[in-house]
């Protein structure tokens, strides 16, 4: 299975039909040229890394780290999240290296990454256990870890894919006029 239809079995296109996919765009022209990080703390950056990394893997094109996700999900938890939200994220975070330590007696990022994937399978099953739920009809409210690690997909994906690496050697978009820039007004032409 390949990366797309991987995504496409993960529920990706309803995540690239978001319209934070839009939205992140604008956030991707902001990043820059990297530096400092305005909300994660190195730990929980390195954390961040490792998950988006796990998520989205470098195969045969670039992954997660590659794309700068966790200076994309830094810079969303500082412009999008309100101060719950990003409360809520990085307890969630915390949560993986609670796990973590439970298992394995060690943070995530110092895990094995069969261990890493282990974890990150459990916080999925948990999530898609809430979803089957709510596709039955059920209002169940969503635990700290839930809500976690569908933003931490969710801004995963769209940070990768609103990105130059995830534009142009995942999605194969051409640049043109021959340079990435992931946030272009666009002007009506003719008729």
């Amino acid at each position: 299975m390949n990366r797309r239809e991987a995504l496409l079995a993960l529920g990706g296109v309803a995540v690239l039909a978001d319209p934070l996919f839009a939205a992140g765009r604008s956030l991707q022209a902001r990043l820059g040229s990297g530096g400092a990080l305005q909300v994660l703390d190195p730990h929980q950056n390195e954390t961040v890394v490792t998950i988006a990394e796990l998520i989205i893997p470098a195969t045969d094109t670039p992954g997660a780290t590659a794309a700068r996700v966790n200076e994309f999900v830094d810079l969303a938890l500082a412009e999008w999240f309100d101060a719950a939200e990003r409360t809520s994220f990085l307890r969630g975070l915390a949560d993986v290296d609670a796990r973590s330590r439970k298992l394995f007696a060690k943070d995530c990022t110092a895990c094995t990454p069969e261990q890493q994937a282990q974890i990150l399978t459990a916080l999925d099953a948990e999530l898609a256990e809430l979803r089957d739920g709510e596709k039955q009809g059920y209002t169940v409210e969503a635990t700290t870890s839930q809500r976690f690690f569908r933003n931490m997909k969710r801004l995963t994906l769209v940070g990768y894919y609103t990105s130059e690496v995830g534009a142009t050697e995942e999605l194969h978009n051409p640049i043109i006029p021959g340079r990435y820039d992931g946030c272009v007004l666009l002007e009506r032409g003719g008729n």
